[in-house]
């Protein structure tokens, strides 16, 4: 199975979050249904980036990863822009 990597971004809270998953619509929808406990108060939330990646253990070390440097660092960092 492949996993995704992803970032968003809230316009009303200036606020980026990272997560990983399988299906990243129905993750995204979560997310902007208010079904996600961590990111219920930024809605609406807008997909940034999505870097896949072969396995669950190589998408939670990248995210791990970018949760360390900080979404926005990462981003100008590796020239994705924000």
């Amino acid at each position: 199975m492949n996993y995704c990597v992803y970032i968003l971004y809230s316009e009303s809270t200036e606020r980026f979050y990272t997560g990983q998953t399988q299906d990243i619509d129905k993750r995204l929808a979560r997310h902007n249904l208010g079904q996600v406990k961590s990111t219920k108060g930024g809605k609406p939330w807008e997909l940034v980036l999505v870097i896949k990646v072969k396995t669950r253990s190589e998408a939670l070390k990248l995210e791990s990863k970018i949760k360390r440097r900080g979404a926005e660092r990462f981003l100008n960092d590796n020239q994705f822009g924000v």
